[in-house]
């Protein structure tokens, strides 16, 4: 059964598509079969994939809603082993749809049970909000990837974030567990930076990646060109950087089949 793993961070502009989008290449270049679902109305995901959104025909919205089945809205892309279900401003919707709705937090969870066992990861890229989308995300998921700015204010979202974490454990999803908090567009050379990463250290050095994201023009780039960093640079540090959270996830997904556990958010 496949693993998913929800990339959510409520603050826009930390790296949270371009971890999503660059995960979950990684992940496919190592051979594994990967969903990426892209579960944020600005669509960026889709683009930052190489999917046009004109040709777009089924959504993740139509999925949600319940208009079509999920195995509908399942696109290639242009690596073999990656799968795509895309998003359209239609999303924008949704949650105001969705509030009427029998078990609406639970509608990407239901839906994606028909299909968890032909991925070996299912990466779902969520809005910047704490809404009836991310929810969905996070009653759907095995386990919660954070992106983290390096910058003060990111931390004071963090707080927040997992509280809200806890009492979607608490409520709609038991098993959740927490994946990593990745430290994104890190500048060694700031005083900033390296202050942030200190302070994540102290206080939740359970659950931090051992990658660290570096600010990158080409990861900034890479999505004007429809690609994943490993496919515009694959030499760039950006590129190597996701290559090693690949690895982590990998490794973190073995671990846990091994001892069937997780860590869990106390």
């Amino acid at each position: 059964m496949g693993k998913v793993i929800s990339v959510v961070n409520q603050k826009g502009g930390v790296g949270k598509t371009t971890t999503a989008v660059n995960l979950s290449a990684c992940l496919a270049i190592a051979e594994k079969m990967v969903l990426l679902i892209d579960l944020d109305p600005q669509g960026n995901t889709s683009s930052g994939i190489g999917i046009d959104r004109k040709v777009i025909g089924v959504s993740i919205y139509n999925i949600l809603i319940g208009e079509t089945d999920i195995k509908d809205g399942i696109y290639k892309t242009e690596i073999g082993s990656l799968f795509l279900i895309p998003s359209t401003m239609d999303l924008i919707g949704a949650e105001i749809e969705l509030v009427g709705m029998e078990g609406r937090e639970a509608r990407l969870r239901r839906a994606l049970e028909q299909i968890r066992d032909e991925y070996e990861f299912i990466i779902i890229d969520t809005p910047p909000s704490l809404g009836l989308l991310t929810i969905n995300s996070l009653t759907a998921a095995d386990s919660v990837l954070i992106p983290l700015q390096c910058e003060y204010y990111a931390l004071e979202g963090l707080s927040h974030l997992l509280r809200t974490i806890k009492l979607v454990k608490k409520s709609l999803n038991p098993s959740l567990t927490t994946e990593g908090i990745l430290l994104t567009m890190h500048d060694g050379r700031t005083l900033i930076s390296n202050q942030i990463f200190e302070e994540v250290k102290r206080y939740f050095s359970n659950y931090l990646f051992k990658t660290i994201i570096p600010r990158s023009v080409r990861l900034s780039e890479a999505p004007g060109h429809g690609k994943p960093i490993i496919f515009y640079d694959i030499k760039s540090k950006g590129a190597t950087a996701y290559l090693d959270l690949a690895r982590e996830v990998i490794a973190n997904a073995e671990k846990g089949l091994r001892s069937g556990v997780g860590s869990t958010y106390s």
